[in-house]
This record gives structure tokens, sequence and C-alpha cells, in this order.
């Protein structure tokens, strides 16, 4: 027979919050948006008619964005330096069957039993984003140094990055607006840690491999409804 889990139990589950992100991977997480943040925009002055007359300076826009596009990768590379960084890296590049279940369930209820540090959808991301970034930064050479290639290679190089980068542009919203409605993540990468209770709504399987399993936790995603405990014999 189960019982409820007492509210003074639920409490002393809650621990002190987890450590997420260190500060290489937060530095690294900022930089990468900042860099490509700057990227959108001389991108616009150069795409965006009134934008261009306003700048006024073309060239510097070309100039700004060819260069903060070549220093676009440099973050995730100086990134390895920290082992945090290269352990979520492999993280990052492996997919389980509770990424599956994860895909597979509605948006409202996604299922965190068994999603570790990562769900399915941040791999995704990181994976696609990745390849956008490299196709850019392979085609954004061509087109800037034209001797690099013939003439068929460097019109195709446009119509390329021109789209990649679109795409990746949809990608970094669609980042933007899952964080806005996740206080939480947003907490991880801003101050490195994140409440027990979050990490067992949304990632239960790095929870309990960061602290362990704990029995009669309150979570977000039960709405107030407790995990149920088997009393003391």
């Amino acid at each position: 027979m189960t019982r409820p889990a007492e509210p003074e139990a639920a409490e002393a589950g809650r621990r002190d919050d987890l450590d997420r992100f260190d500060r290489v991977e937060r530095w690294v997480h900022w930089s990468v948006g900042l860099l490509f943040g700057v990227c959108v925009l001389t991108a616009a002055v150069l795409y965006v008619g009134p934008l261009s007359v306003l700048v006024g300076n073309r060239r510097l826009a070309v100039l700004v964005h060819v260069w903060t596009g070549f220093a676009l990768p440099v973050p995730l590379l100086v990134g390895a330096v920290s082992r945090a960084y290269r352990n979520d890296l492999r993280r990052l590049g492996r997919f389980t069957t509770a990424d599956g279940r994860w895909l597979r369930s509605k948006q409202a209820r996604r299922d965190a039993e068994g999603v570790g540090k990562f769900n399915a959808g941040q791999k995704l991301n990181t994976a696609l984003s990745g390849g956008a970034i490299a196709v850019l930064l392979v085609t954004g050479t061509l087109m800037y140094f034209p001797d690099l290639a013939r003439l068929s290679w460097r019109t195709g190089s446009t119509f390329v990055h021109d789209w990649f980068a679109l795409a990746l542009g949809l990608l970094v919203i669609g980042h933007i607006r899952y964080a806005v409605g996740d206080p939480g993540s947003r907490q991880g990468m801003r101050t490195g840690s994140v409440t027990e209770t979050w990490a067992r709504t949304h990632h239960a399987a790095w929870a309990d491999e960061t602290v362990g399993p704990v029995a009669g936790l309150v979570t977000e995603s039960q709405t107030g409804a407790a995990f149920h405990a088997d009393p003391a014999p």
C-alpha cells in the first residue's frame, strides 16, 4: 500500500541547485550567440535596401559580416579546453530510446523519464546548427575569396549560403522561443545551475545520475501531485 508523500518529505527532497553548465560552456553559448547576432544584423544591412541606405558603408558591413562569420566556430573550438564541454558534446551525439519517446510525446506532455542532460530536441538542434555553421563557413569562404574556385562554384555557394543562413536563422528563432517558455533552462545557461525540481521534471535520468533518485519529490509536470513512496516497514 502506498500513501502520498508528506509535505515535509517532499521539501526534504529539494536539495541544493544542481550544477548544469560550467563557465566555459556558458561563455561558448553566449559568444556564439553574440557572433551570430552580428552576422544576422550585417546580413540584413547587405540584403535589405533601406538598411543599406541607412548604414551607407556597405564595404564595412561586408567586412564585419565576413570576419564575424569566420570567428563563429572559434568559441566552439576553444570550448574544448573544458572537460565538461567535451563530455556534453559526447552526450549530444548519442540518441537513446528515451529520445524517441520524447519526440513522439505531445508538446505539452514531454516524457522526461529516461531523458539525460539533453533531450532529443536539443540534440537535433545542436546537430543541425553545427552542420549549418560548417556549410556557411565553407560557402562564405568561396564567396569571399573568388580565386579559390571557378565561377560556377561561387554561384552555387551563394545560393547554398543564403538558404542555409535562412534555415539556421529559423533554428535560432525556435531555440529562443523555447528558451523564453522555460525559465529553468534560462537559469541554467545564465547561472550554471538549475533546481532539482526542474531537472527531475525535464531531465529525470540526468537528475538521478547527478544526485540519485529521490522519493517524495514534487515536480512541476505533476501540477502539485507528489511521487509516491512505500512506507517504512
